[in-house]
């Protein structure tokens, strides 16, 4: 994931309609309703883009919004689901009372637990953690269960709390239980793969599991007996077990639709298939006012205007094998060639042009990356150079940092503000397998075009520089290979009992969520 470099074509004036409100601008706002975001919450000046983003995305013609609204169903279940967080947050008795029983890790099978948790543990970047705890939030969903947040220092102050009635998501800071602290070797003990591994008879599986307070469920890529956590069977294992602890980079959605056992719920909550990240993670996340001040700000100043934004996200994964001397003419290829975004440049080097005397399209171009070269060349190459088509395009960039920085809670400031950004362009540019980028273009409802790894330039210059998404959803990396239930689902993008998935354009072993018609 990547603190993006941003290249803005600025566009004509007349175009204000689309202006971001300022938190100066609050009493302005007039929520939609239905919406997703409760009606409960206050109009919180603490929280200025819970109501501003949703007026913004009402009102740009590119934004998907109203294209795919939420179904009548998901907005029923999230009502329910607000009530459930109120009942069992970390305020309430049940959850006071739910804590106990891990001071001594085991549970009686006949007490069935009021509440359930579900508590999301953050690994690796920005992205990823936002992929994983949407994930979280639809298997909390999914199970009844209550979606609670262990953040490190590198994520307090990114997002508002998404629930309402002063409920909160986030685990006391002096809450423990054993294995918060305590080491790997805890943690391997008490995880769902080390009890089915250990268990050769299923009648022992269910005493394992049934029989413990807490387990921890290491989703992160690894093919092990962890996985099997996407098997139905294993779901009905977990059911009475109070607390689940989970660990995992990945977006792992996509995977529900392939078990029978969540496949009905999902097709109720998700009619459109190619909506269901923009639905949750529009619902959970909402940026804080120093995130969203910046956004704001910049946006105003440097986007608002332009005719078409056009963001453009690079993230270079082995920069010695791909550096941007390389990257340059692959993104141009891309934008210029393939796409058709970004106009050519004329040869005349000295073409006069004025405003004064003609009518110019203005493009705001948005660069994302870790890296200021992308951002530097692109801006001195419209500069020096007439566009072929006349227009004036300008280019821009809120940081360039130069390496991620995973546990810097100002490096993640500066990402999500561009994440934000990005995902209010018209037109977007990312990265192959970059989770900063599907975050981006899943939030805007938008299918991007996906740059492809250049890697070795001379054996790949006859192939394309950039592929089309057929579905804005994000790719689940890494998911299971063994037959889910004993059902051969084979191929994903052959169809199956699954024929909402297919394998990811930018990732082939990848699968992802899509309208598909067979």
């Amino acid at each position: 994931m990547i603190v993006a470099s941003l290249l803005l074509i600025i566009i004509d004036p007349r175009f204000t309609q689309h202006r971001v409100p300022t938190p100066s601008a609050r009493d302005r706002i007039v929520p939609l309703r239905p919406s997703l975001v409760s009606s409960s919450f206050p109009d919180q000046p603490s929280c200025a883009s819970r109501q501003q983003l949703p007026q913004w995305r009402s009102s740009s013609s590119s934004n998907s919004s109203n294209k795919s609204p939420a179904s009548p169903y998901l907005l029923s279940r999230i009502r329910d689901y607000e009530q459930r967080h109120k009942r069992c947050d970390p305020h309430s008795e049940s959850f006071l009372r739910n804590s106990q029983e891990l001071v001594r890790l085991t549970r009686s099978k006949d007490l069935a637990p009021d509440c359930r948790y579900i508590v999301w543990v953050p690994v690796n970047g920005l992205g990823n953690r936002m992929l994983s705890l949407a994930s979280s939030f639809v298997y909390a969903l999914l199970t009844d269960r209550v979606l609670l947040v262990d953040f490190d220092d590198s994520m307090s102050g990114l997002f508002c709390e998404p629930f309402p009635d002063d409920a909160t998501w986030l685990l006391p800071g002096d809450f423990t239980f054993k294995g918060r602290s305590n080491g790997e070797k805890f943690r391997g003990v008490y995880s769902l793969g080390n009890l089915l591994e250990k268990s050769e008879k299923k009648h022992d599986e269910e005493i394992a599991v049934q029989a413990t307070a807490l387990l921890y469920l290491y989703l992160s890529g690894d093919n092990n007996y962890d996985m099997l956590f996407y098997r139905d069977d294993t779901q009905k294992l977990l059911t009475n077990v109070p607390w689940l602890v989970l660990r995992s980079d990945q977006h792992f959605v996509p995977y529900f639709f392939v078990m029978p056992g969540f496949r009905a719920e999902l097709d109720r909550l998700f009619p459109d298939k190619e909506a269901v990240f923009q639905h949750v993670g529009r619902y959970l996340f909402s940026p804080t006012n120093r995130v969203w001040g910046r956004v704001a700000r910049f946006y105003d100043t440097y986007l608002a205007k332009a005719e078409q934004r056009i963001g453009l996200q690079v993230r270079v994964f082995y920069p010695d094998k791909t550096p941007a001397s390389l990257m340059l003419p692959h993104i141009l290829r891309c934008m210029q060639v393939v796409s058709g975004i970004l106009p050519r440049l004329q040869q005349n080097e000295t073409s006069p042009t004025s405003s004064a005397t003609r009518s110019r399209t203005l493009k705001a171009v948005l660069v994302a990356s870790l890296l200021e070269e992308f951002y530097t060349e692109l801006k001195d190459m419209y500069w020096m150079r007439p566009a072929a088509d006349d227009a004036a395009v300008g280019v821009y960039q809120t940081s360039h940092e130069g390496w991620q920085e995973t546990g810097n809670g100002a490096h993640n400031v500066k990402a999500l503000v561009d994440i934000y950004l990005l995902s209010m362009c018209d037109v977007l540019v990312t990265s192959h397998f970059s989770t900063f980028g599907y975050v981006a273009h899943s939030l805007a409802g938008l299918r991007p075009w996906y740059l492809q790894n250049p890697g070795d330039y001379e054996a790949k210059r006859n192939e394309p520089a950039c592929v089309r998404a057929v579905s804005p959803e994000p790719c689940f990396h890494f998911h299971p290979y063994y037959d889910t239930n004993s059902a051969n689902h084979g191929d994903a993008a052959g169809g199956g009992p699954a024929p909402v998935i297919m394998n990811c354009e930018d990732y082939e072993w990848g699968f992802k969520l899509a309208n598909l018609k067979y």
